[in-house]
């Protein structure tokens, strides 16, 4: 066969290097005893195409194939079965078997077999670059040797086993470097998937400090200032104060089991993260809190999915806690519009009374507002965070929910 087709022949099993399963014979068997499924079909494969070969070969110049020709190609092939663990050891041996038909066979003529192919292939892959540029160079006078009853070949076999072994060696070269550029985009992407999760961590952190914080302040200092003379009041402040913090620590507590997961089983589920089902909560404590704040919800009411509707529920946290912050007495509007293909939320406020001192943020100034960008942008959706042109503050976001998506419960209505 000529030197071409068994080069390419050793450039196609690149592909089955890659694919390797380790089903073969394992266990307490030595190491170079150890070959997996896809080893026996390249050893069974190369035996077979050079056999097929010497036999064409053979018949086309009218020359016998013997039993010892046959016999040595069978064995080179064989020995690729452990060409992982011993690829020098292996090569050697298909070189020494190699020699068997050259010089049984009178007037052979040049061939590089298939199974001397994939050894060279097998020792540029898994062996050090100095031993593979020496086996490599071996094998171009060695491939050859005994052919026409010469120990050294002649001028033309030099050049087709030097164009052969150049091109199984650039092969395995080409499939190194793209397996060394497939393990380092993995890790990258390892790196990156930590720290999109940090972020997320982050912002959940932000959310649930950010409100959750601000909103106990406030109960508490409208149970200090009502304790003397409304004790009602100061009291149901307090028990919303108590009720907060208890769901602040519960939140943190589920964001902060991310960090451990796998550590220990944990011997309580979760509770569900929040949704829409949940912002009417948060609109009454933003009205024990001391701002007045309307809740209103348009179109028909659907499950959304549980990642929709966390985004929601964390918006309009978001955008109460600023108007708590920087908006002084303000009022807040909250709408809730389910579209065919879309859920919209608004958040509003008119901004009254804000003090000077305290100046309301700009839009994407500030880690809420980055967070809110960062959550919609995720769900494919848009934001705009803005002030009014009559005075005031408004969010609004649209979120994508095509038809048939669905998880989390719709808003509760009292």
């Amino acid at each position: 066969m000529n030197n071409g087709a068994m080069a390419n022949g050793a450039m196609a099993n690149g592909a089955v290097d890659k694919g390797a399963v380790d089903k073969g014979v394992a266990g307490k068997a030595p190491a170079w005893l150890r070959w997996t499924r896809n080893d026996a079909l390249v050893a069974i494969g190369a035996a077979a195409v050079d056999l097929l070969g010497f036999s064409v070969g053979t018949q086309s110049e009218d020359m016998p194939l013997t039993l010892s020709a046959v016999c040595a190609l069978v064995a080179a092939g064989m020995c690729l079965l452990a060409r992982r663990s011993r690829p020098v050891a292996v090569l050697a041996a298909v070189l020494l078997l190699g020699t068997v038909p050259n010089t049984v066979i009178p007037d052979v003529s040049p061939h590089f077999p298939l199974a001397l192919a994939v050894a060279l292939y097998s020792v540029v892959r898994f062996s050090r670059p100095a031993v593979a540029a020496v086996a490599a160079a071996l094998t171009v006078p060695l491939a050859s040797a005994g052919q026409g009853g010469m120990l050294v070949p002649s001028g033309r076999s030099l050049v087709a086993n030097t164009a052969a072994a150049g091109l199984v060696a650039g092969a395995a070269l080409v499939v190194n470097r793209w397996q060394r550029e497939v393990a380092a985009n993995h890790a990258r992407q390892a790196e990156r998937a930590v720290a999109e999760e940090r972020r997320r961590i982050a912002r959940e952190l932000h959310d649930i400090v950010a409100h959750h914080i601000t909103a106990m302040q406030l109960m508490a200092g409208g149970a200090r200032a009502n304790l003397a003379h409304d004790t009602e009041a100061a009291r149901e402040a307090l028990v919303t104060l108590e009720a907060s913090g208890r769901i602040a620590l519960r939140e943190m507590r589920q964001l902060l089991d991310v960090l451990r997961a796998g550590e220990e089983a944990d011997e309580v589920p979760p509770a569900p993260q929040p949704g829409t089902a949940d912002l009417e909560r948060i609109v009454t404590e933003s009205r024990l809190a001391g701002t007045q704040t309307e809740f209103t919800v348009d179109g028909p009411v659907r499950p959304l999915p549980p990642s929709v509707g966390l985004t929601l529920f964390r918006i309009v946290q978001e955008a109460l806690t600023n108007t708590r912050k920087h908006a002084g007495e303000a009022r807040a509007q909250v709408r809730l519009t389910y579209h065919p293909d879309e859920v919209c939320v608004e958040v509003c406020d008119d901004g009254a009374g804000a003090p000077p001192p305290v100046a309301r943020p700009a839009a994407g100034t500030g880690y809420g507002l980055i967070g809110m960008h960062e959550r919609v942008a995720l769900q494919g959706g848009t934001l705009k965070a803005a002030a009014r042109v009559d005075g005031g503050f408004r969010v609004a976001a649209r979120l994508p929910v095509p038809a048939g998506r669905g998880g989390e419960g719709g808003v509760r209505h009292r």
